[in-house]
């Protein structure tokens, strides 16, 4: 009996790194381009045996959930009324979430906004995200380099930046996984302890 045999290179990233991006607040839309997967198989001459079956997993989605993080969505006066920054291209299978989440003792909410079945790179679409919520701010400072945070239960990446001259103020977090992307502007905080606070909301926005 013969057996073609074949080799696939598999190539994966598994390192986390600081990310520098221009604070260029145009309107300007995602540039990246939907990313293309080629699965090559081998033909294996077994007899008498078939192929195990395999099912893929569900690509995760985001959902405007009640409480993220122990904070609670805000509705009415508080709620987000409009979409106050824009979120790149939304296809008719994708979910925006766009809310305002209670701080306790603070009168700013923290901003959320993410999105699912991006069809781009989704890290392409998280800068995006950040220049939006950049201009939202009034931000014209120039680049900013954003640093790795660990991302939690579901992988992909983490990372924050301030967004203020002062070590405590506005903190910018995002996340970026293979479906999705999410980012939140975290008032009065610091880098570390916002970074804790999205990762936990991330938790339950993303499902």
């Amino acid at each position: 009996m013969r057996i073609a045999q074949a080799v696939v290179a598999l190539v994966g990233a598994g390192v986390l790194s600081a990310c520098t991006f221009s604070a260029d607040v145009g309107t300007g839309g995602p540039t990246g381009k939907p990313s293309s997967r080629t699965t090559t198989r081998a033909d294996v001459d077994v007899p008498d045996q078939q192929a195990p079956q395999t099912t893929q997993p569900q690509a995760r989605r985001v959902t405007a959930a009640a409480q993220a993080g122990g904070l609670v969505k805000l509705t009415g006066q508080g709620a987000v009324s409009d979409v106050v920054v824009d979120p790149g291209e939304m296809r008719p299978d994708m979910t925006l979430v766009m809310e305002n989440y209670k701080v306790p003792a603070q009168n700013e909410p923290v901003l959320m906004i993410a999105v699912d079945n991006v069809p781009e790179e989704t890290s392409t679409r998280r800068q995006h995200l950040w220049r939006g919520l950049l201009q939202h701010i009034g931000w014209t400072h120039g680049n900013i380099t954003a640093e790795p945070y660990e991302p939690g239960k579901y992988g992909g990446s983490v990372e924050c930046f301030l967004a203020s001259l002062a070590e405590t103020g506005n903190v910018v977090c995002g996340w970026a996984d293979e479906n999705t992307a999410g980012v939140a502007l975290i008032p009065n905080s610091d880098l570390a302890t916002a970074a804790s606070v999205f990762v936990a909301m991330r938790g339950d926005i993303e499902i």
